[in-house]
C-alpha cells in the first residue's frame, strides 16, 4: 500500500471511530460544461445523465484526449472524482427505479459507494471494484494500460419520479476515491413469469443464489427441452455456469436482464449448430479480468446456425459479448442487447455470417471494436448493422467492416472512440476476404470519434478507409447522410496502413455534415480516386484537405465532386503534421505547458505509479521512482525543440501528502544524448497548505528533452511527481 492510500485509510478509520458522517464541504455546483450530445443509434429503456452535468462537491476530471488518461475513456472525455464525503447528485430526467453507474476506482481497490434517493440512504449501496479495469495487452503495438471503467447497478426498491435527486456518495467506510463518469436511470418492470409449456432449470437441479455449479442442470434441461420441443425457463436469481453449454434448436428465456443472471466466463460454446437458437431476457456477468485471445471467454462463442435470435441480454465483464465462428450463421437477429465492459469486441462476425442483423444494441467500454464484421476465411455478406449505439471502445473502432460483401451500416451512433481506431472503418485488413459488391453506409453519426494513433503519431478519422492488405478496388462503397461532430482529428481518412500506397477506388460520399474537426475534413495518405459531394463543414481546425501520399513517389489522391462548402485549402508541407484545432502550426503561447501528454520515461518506477502519470494533466495521479535508489531521473520529450523558460512540479493536492522537500536538478537536451544544466541541484519545498507545487525559472533556452534528476526526498525515499510541466517562453 502506498503512503497516500495509507493516509486515506487512516483518515477514514478515524472518521468511522468518531461516528462522523462527512457531508458537503463546499457549495455544490456542476463539475464542468456538459458535453455535446447527438441523436441516432439505439432506442434504449434508460436515460443517461453525465456526472459533469450534475451537482457535485467533487472535482472535475478532463476533458482530456490523451491515451491512457482516465478522462480519455470517459463519455464526453470528462468525469467527476469524489473522495470521502463527496458526491455526485443526479436529477432524474424521467421516472426510474434503478441506477447503473459507470465508474473508475484506483487500481487494486474495491468496496462500495452509497446511494441516496431524495436524501434517504439505500441500505445496500453499489458494490464497486477495479477488478475488471487496468488492462494491459502488450502484444498489441501501441496499446497502453486501458479499460479504466466498469459498471455497477442497483434497484432502488422504490419508484422515483422525474426531478428526484439521486446521490452517489463516498461515505465513511466506502471506497476512499472513485471517478464517476455517468449514470443510467431506468424504470425496470417486474420480473417475467414462466411461460406455459416450458421447462424450468430448477426442476433439473439448478439452484439460484448459491455457489454451486448449475452447468449440468442446464445441460439436462436443454436436452429435455429440445427433445420435447419446449422452452427452457430460467427464473430470477444468479446461476453459476462453470463450464460452457452447447445449444441448438432450443429457446432459453429469463425473467428479465435485471432479474436472471447467468454467471460465467463462457456461457454458450457451439462447435456446430443448425440454428433456431433463441436467447431472451437475461444477463450474463463474467469474471474476465484480462484479455486472453486463446480462450473463448465470451458470453456466446461459436455458431448460431440459421434463424437464431439473441434479444434482451445484458452482457458484462466477459471477453466478448458474442463471437460467431466455427461455421455458417445466417438470418440471425441480434437486437436490444446491452453489452458493457468487455475486454475485447462487443460482437464479432468472424466469417461466414450472412443475411443477419445487428439492431438496436447499446455497447459501452468495449476493449476492442464495438461491432465488427471480420470476413476471416469466408465472407460476411448481406448483413445489416442498424440503429446501434457504441460508446467508448477503448482500443479500436466503433464499427468495423473488415472485408466482406454487400453489407449495410445505417442509423448508428459511435461516440468517444480512443486509441488504435476511429469511428467507422471500412478496410481490407486482418487477411479478410476483400471488400466486394456494394457496401452501404447511410445516416450514421460520429461524436468525438477518432484519436491520435500512438504508432503512427497522427490522427485516425471519424470515418476511415484502409487498404492495408489489398487495394480497395472492384467494390462500390456508398456513404450518404454521415454526420461527424467534434472530431478530435480528421473527419474522413484514406490510408494504406502498411505504407505501400495501395489504391483506394469506388468510394462515393454524398451528403455529409462536419461540425467541428481538429485537423482536416479529408485526409488522404495513399493514391486513388474518390468522390465527395454536398459536404458542409464548420469549425475546421487546420484546413480543408491533407493530400500527402506515402510513399511520396506515388500520385496523390484525386478528389472529385460538387456542392461542397465550408472547407477549402490543402495542407502544403507534407513533411510536418499540424497540431489539432490550432490552425497551421504557430509558436506556443508563453506559459503553455508543452509537456502534457508527451512521451515520458524514467530511470525506474514502482508498480501502479508509471511516468505517464506525471504528464497526464491529473494532479491526483503520480509517478514514483524505485525506492531507496537515488539518483532517479524523469525525462519528457517535447517532440521538437521549443523555447522554454520554466518548470513546475506538483504533488497530489490531498492533505494526506505531508510536506516534504525534494532535491532536484533540471537539465535539457536537443538530441536526447547530451544534457546541459538549466537549474542546478537544490531543494524544492512541497506543502499541501500551498498546493504542493514548486517551480524553477531560468533564462529562455531551446530544448527538446527536459530531465529531472532526483537525489533526495525528505518525505519518502523516492522521486515523486504528479505533474511535470514545462512552460513555453
Amino acid at each position: 500500500m502506498s503512503r497516500i492510500l495509507r493516509g486515506a485509510a487512516l483518515l477514514a478509520a478515524a472518521l468511522a471511530a468518531s461516528g462522523l458522517t462527512v457531508l458537503s464541504g463546499s457549495t455544490p455546483a456542476a463539475a464542468a460544461t456538459c458535453p455535446t450530445t447527438a441523436s441516432g443509434g439505439a432506442s434504449v429503456p434508460f436515460r443517461t445523465v453525465e456526472a459533469e452535468c450534475s451537482t457535485t462537491n467533487g472535482s472535475a476530471v478532463g476533458p482530456d484526449y490523451t491515451q491512457a488518461s482516465i478522462a480519455s475513456e470517459a463519455s464526453g472525455r470528462q468525469a467527476v472524482r469524489i473522495g470521502t464525503g463527496q458526491y455526485v447528485e443526479f436529477t432524474l430526467p424521467a421516472a426510474a427505479n434503478s441506477i447503473n453507474v459507470h465508474y473508475n476506482l484506483p487500481d487494486g481497490s474495491s468496496g462500495r459507494l452509497s446511494v441516496y434517493v431524495n436524501g434517504a440512504k439505500l441500505g445496500s449501496g453499489l458494490s464497486v471494484t477495479s477488478r475488471y479495469s487496468y488492462v494491459d495487452t502488450g502484444w498489441i503495438p501501441g496499446a497502453k494500460t486501458h479499460h479504466f471503467f466498469d459498471d455497477a447497478r442497483l434497484l432502488f426498491g422504490q419508484n422515483a419520479s422525474a426531478g428526484a435527486k439521486v446521490r452517489v456518495q463516498a461515505d465513511s467506510g466506502d471506497v476512499g476515491q472513485a471517478t464517476i463518469d455517468l449514470a443510467d436511470f431506468e424504470q425496470v418492470g417486474g420480473a417475467g413469469s414462466q411461460p406455459a409449456n416450458s421447462l424450468s432449470v430448477t426442476d433439473y437441479g439448478a439452484t439460484a443464489n448459491d455457489s454451486s455449479d448449475d452447468s449440468q442442470a442446464f445441460r439436462t434441461a436443454l436436452s429435455a427441452a429440445r427433445s420435447q420441443g419446449r422452452e427452457v425457463w430460467v427464473p430470477s436469481g444468479r446461476f453459476e455456469i462453470g463450464s460452457a453449454l452447447q445449444i441448438d434448436q432450443t429457446t432459453v428465456r429469463g425473467a428479465g436482464q435485471w432479474y436472471t443472471v447467468l454467471h460465467g466466463n463462457n456461457i454458450f460454446n457451439n462447435g456446430s449448430a443448425s440454428g433456431n437458437i433463441k436467447l431472451y431476457d437475461f444477463a450474463v456477468f463474467g469474471d474476465v479480468t484480462e484479455r486472453n485471445d486463446g480462450s473463448p471467454d465470451n458470453a456466446f462463442h461459436g455458431v448460431l446456425g440459421n434463424g437464431s435470435v439473441v434479444s434482451g441480454l445484458w452482457i458484462q465483464d466477459t471477453k466478448c459479448g458474442l463471437w460467431l465462428m466455427n461455421g455458417a450463421s445466417s438470418n440471425v437477429t441480434i437486437e436490444n442487447n446491452r453489452i458493457l465492459d468487455t475486454q475485447a469486441d462487443g460482437v464479432n462476425f468472424d466469417g461466414a455470417v450472412t443475411n443477419s442483423t445487428l439492431r438496436n444494441n447499446y455497447l459501452r467500454n468495449n476493449g476492442d471494436d464495438g461491432l465488427a464484421l471480420w470476413s476471416n476465411g469466408q465472407a460476411d455478406s448481406g448483413n445489416s448493422l442498424v440503429n446501434n449505439t457504441i460508446v467508448q471502445p477503448n482500443l479500436a473502432n466503433g464499427i468495423a467492416l473488415y472485408g466482406g460483401s454487400n453489407n449495410t451500416v445505417s442509423g448508428n451512433l459511435v461516440q468517444d472512440t480512443n486509441a488504435l481506431g476511429g469511428g467507422y472503418l471500412v478496410a481490407n485488413r486482418f487477411n479478410s476476404v476483400p471488400l466486394s459488391g456494394t457496401v452501404t453506409l447511410s445516416n450514421n453519426t460520429a461524436l468525438r470519434a477518432g484519436a491520435l494513433d500512438p504508432n503512427w503519431q497522427f490522427g485516425v478519422g471519424a470515418l476511415w478507409f484502409d487498404a492495408r492488405d489489398q487495394a480497395i478496388t472492384g467494390v462500390t462503397i456508398r456513404v450518404t447522410g454521415f454526420t461527424a461532430i467534434q472530431s478530435p482529428y480528421e473527419a474522413i481518412q484514406f490510408i494504406d496502413g502498411n505504407g505501400a500506397g495501395k489504391q483506394i477506388q469506388g468510394i462515393t460520399i454524398d451528403g455529409v455534415s462536419v461540425q467541428g474537426v481538429g485537423t482536416f475534413v479529408a485526409q488522404s495518405q495513399t493514391q486513388g480516386a474518390v468522390s465527395i459531394s454536398n459536404l458542409t463543414a464548420s469549425g475546421v481546425g487546420v484546413t480543408g484537405t491533407y493530400n500527402c501520399p506515402y510513399p511520396t513517389s506515388i500520385p496523390r489522391m484525386t478528389f472529385s465532386g460538387s456542392g461542397n462548402s465550408g472547407w477549402t485549402g490543402t495542407w502544403g508541407d507534407c513533411s510536418t503534421w499540424p497540431a489539432p484545432n490550432s490552425g497551421p502550426p504557430q509558436p506556443p503561447q508563453p506559459g503553455t505547458n508543452l509537456a502534457k501528454g508527451k512521451p515520458v520515461s524514467a530511470s525506474a518506477s514502482v508498480g501502479g505509479f508509471p511516468p505517464s502519470n506525471a504528464v497526464d494533466g491529473d494532479a491526483n495521479s503520480y509517478w514514483e521512482s524505485a525506492n531507496n535508489a537515488f539518483p532517479q531521473t524523469l525525462t519528457v520529450d517535447l517532440g521538437a525543440a521549443a523555447s522554454i523558460t520554466k518548470v513546475t512540479l506538483k504533488l497530489p493536492p490531498s492533505s494526506a501528502w505531508g510536506a516534504r522537500t525534494q532535491t532536484v536538478t533540471i537539465s535539457g537536451s536537443t538530441d536526447g544524448g547530451s544534457y546541459t544544466t538549466l537549474a542546478g541541484s537544490r531543494g524544492y519545498a512541497f506543502d499541501p497548505a500551498s498546493g504542493n507545487t514548486a517551480s524553477a525559472s531560468f533564462t529562455a533556452t531551446s530544448q527538446r528533452f527536459v530531465r529531472l534528476t532526483f537525489t533526495g526526498n525528505t518525505g519518502w525515499p523516492a522521486g515523486q511527481v504528479s505533474e511535470f510541466e514545462v512552460a513555453a517562453s
